[in-house]
């Protein structure tokens, strides 16, 4: 499946969902991330997620795609969190 993470949360909490995160999905922006991830992963980074968030004042939303195929992207100005390309 495709999931773009979107996430609000308080100040004290951004560093640790952000690397929690990026271990199942790539940083596309900030608060932002997405990728491909299995059903498996996508239950562990849930519930990594939840272990970190204020769920009283912490947002996280998870939009879910069976498939990229028919989703597409288009980007005005910079490109943040571009994958580098090391050799």
């Amino acid at each position: 499946m495709f999931v773009i993470m979107v996430y609000d949360v308080n100040e004290k909490r951004v560093t640790r969902v952000l690397k929690t995160a990026r271990k199942f999905l790539t940083w596309v922006q900030n608060s932002v991330l997405e990728g491909e991830i299995t059903g498996a992963k996508y239950e562990k980074l849930k519930y990594e997620i939840k272990k970190i968030i204020n769920e009283d004042e912490d947002s996280v939303i998870f939009y879910i795609f069976r498939t990229r195929l028919y989703t597409s992207r288009e980007i005005m100005g910079v490109e943040k969190g571009k994958e580098e390309v090391i050799i």
